[in-house]
């Protein structure tokens, strides 16, 4: 992953300090999820490695994937004139709840919704920014968080696997309280970003609701279901989620498809 450099040797222009502004904030709740999804990683890697040193292993150079985005997100932040600013009182909020978890599954629960609404947005994003560098680190984030994906499944089977006396009721409840919040975040995301992806909060959040929906679809071992009142509201049926053209979202088709990074699709302009 070290061998792929970012563009810097162009300036980035915009069309309005408007349009600046939302990419910094954009970026930089990109770049407080990749924080999030590195710390969590290594944290696990060390209570795992007493009893799977290959799994630990890979937590490891998943966290390390991690931080090398968070390194790009730095470099293309400061490009454009940007830097890491602090966090709102609702994403602050999310986090520190988030890092307060101690158990092994609810933190790769947490990891695997955070991937799929970060690959969303991204690909989301995709169909309207046409910045050269933003749709560069757009495409890294895209590829690289579909594969993590199926990664965080294995590690939640695992993890069940090991400790089977764990309570499935208790996972089940920090699906939905997760799925809640992600959802919720959706419309506060788009007062900072929309100007700069142009998605409207009601295309983002419909995205959202479908994609963590179709989660476990076809996944009937681990028994998480999505928000009925949500699927309603936003007008999906079971049906929908059910359907695919291609391999589940958390297969390990999917995860060795995403793996060849040269190949994953990603929206072209």
């Amino acid at each position: 992953m070290y061998e792929e450099k970012l563009d810097l040797s162009q300036p980035v222009t915009f069309a309005s300090e408007e349009e600046k502004r939302a990419c910094i904030a954009f970026f930089n709740a990109a770049y407080r999820a990749e924080e999030s999804g590195l710390a969590g990683a290594h944290k696990l890697a060390e209570e795992v490695r007493e009893w799977d040193p290959e799994l630990a292993e890979c937590l490891v150079l998943y966290g390390n994937e991690e931080g090398w985005h968070r390194e790009l997100l730095e470099e293309f932040l400061t490009h454009v004139g940007g830097q890491v600013n602090p966090m709102g009182w609702m994403v602050s909020g999310f986090y520190r709840t988030y890092g307060r978890a101690e158990r092994m599954e609810t933190v790769m629960l947490t990891n695997l919704m955070f991937e799929t609404i970060g690959a969303t947005t991204y690909r989301l994003s995709l169909r309207q920014v046409k910045q050269p560098l933003a749709r560069q680190v757009l495409r890294i984030l895209t590829r690289d968080e579909s594969f993590h994906v199926p990664l965080n499944v294995h590690f939640i089977r695992e993890i069940l696997k090991r400790h089977p006396e764990r309570s499935r009721l208790r996972l089940k409840v920090i699906y939905q309280v997760v799925f809640h919040s992600l959802v919720a975040m959706s419309y506060g995301s788009r007062k900072v970003a929309q100007e700069f992806d142009h998605v409207t909060p009601r295309e983002l959040t419909t995205a959202y609701v479908e994609n963590l929906g179709r989660l476990f679809a076809h996944e009937s071992d681990l028994e998480f279901r999505p928000p009925k009142h949500l699927l309603r509201a936003y007008g999906i049926t079971d049906e929908k989620l059910a359907a695919s053209d291609g391999p589940s979202a958390i297969s390990v088709e999917a995860a060795e498809k995403a793996a060849r990074r040269e190949e994953v699709d990603v929206p072209a302009l």
